[in-house]
């Protein structure tokens, strides 16, 4: 069975190029699977997998959840909100609780950075970082990836533009050392108060005008505004950043050539993009969602290899 070279999946910057590549290999033959009549394979009839999830989802948890049913696990789904967390539980007494019931792996999103770090260094279960704070979110990156050189038939030598809410995005990471590593060119664009200070120390260019930086870009990945991690105004209004920063049909229109265009959701329509710009022959979209199954079916399935 082919393994990853780590037990773990807690970020981008963990793993090799040659774990990436053979991610999306496998997740070629998962996506064969998931578009025929019988979506079930047995990959992982004898495996147990929880979700653990201290933060609200839906796509990730859902396509997770999906995933796993695919492969046939057996999958304990746990919400924070509704568990012994809300009585003052510390966060390594709940997993051991979890692992008391024989679960062989934990996909976990946290609002706190490193939190799965933490665990791995804990608890013998293969984890998968679901996401953590504003640090990383390793599947959504390969998935955009994947989605990347799928549409366009590599990833190496392509520009991509990443727009945004940079500050606060763990999508932004990942993707930024997903495709610094497979040879692309990056560029983030957004407003000076959303932009890192040392961005550009990860090997990406700074562009703070958006139609430059969509003439140069290949694939424009648009990331929505964080609201919910935002402790102070960087910005005057959600109104004023789609005037500046958002992209619209028109503004498609009037580029010499096509984009691809890409979006992790949830998009903040009629903010970062317009519903014309959404739904356009541009956006893969709903392609990325699609590739997610398929991507987190290979990545569980490795992992599962791994830990064997």
């Amino acid at each position: 069975m082919p393994r990853l070279s780590q037990p773990h999946l807690l970020g981008i910057k963990n793993i090799t190029r040659e774990d990436i590549e053979l991610i999306f290999e496998t997740a070629d033959n998962f996506k064969e699977v998931i578009n025929r009549p019988i979506k079930k394979v047995p990959s992982l009839r004898d495996v147990t997998i929880a979700n653990v999830f201290f933060e609200n989802s839906t796509r990730t948890r859902l396509s997770f959840e999906l995933a796993q049913k695919r492969l046939s696990a057996d999958v304990i789904n746990f919400s924070a909100s509704t568990s012994s967390v809300k009585k003052g539980e510390t966060l390594l007494d709940t997993v051991n609780n979890i692992l008391a019931m024989k679960v062989d792996m934990i996909v976990m999103r946290h609002a706190s950075a490193g939190a799965p770090h933490f665990l791995s260094r804990h608890i013998k279960a293969n984890i998968i970082n679901a996401g953590d704070g504003t640090h990383e979110h390793p599947t959504q990156a390969l998935l955009d990836a994947y989605s990347i050189r799928e549409k366009l038939k590599s990833v190496a030598g392509k520009k991509v533009a990443i727009i945004g809410d940079i500050l606060h995005s763990r999508v932004a990471l990942s993707n930024i050392f997903a495709l610094n590593k497979l040879g692309a060119e990056v560029t983030v664009c957004g407003p000076p108060t959303l932009l890192p200070k040392f961005i550009s120390k990860l090997g990406v260019r700074v562009e703070l005008d958006l139609q430059k930086a969509l003439a140069w870009c290949d694939v424009a990945n648009v990331l929505r505004i964080q609201l919910e991690r935002q402790q102070l105004k960087y910005f005057p209004s959600l109104r004023e950043y789609a005037l500046y920063y958002g992209i619209n049909r028109g503004i498609l229109d009037k580029l010499k050539k096509d984009i691809v265009l890409m979006h992790p959701g949830p998009i903040n329509r009629g903010v970062e993009l317009s519903s014309d710009a959404a739904d356009s022959h541009h956006s893969i979209i709903l392609d990325q969602v699609e590739n997610g199954v398929a991507v987190r079916m290979a990545v569980m399935y490795l992992l599962a290899g791994a830990a064997s």
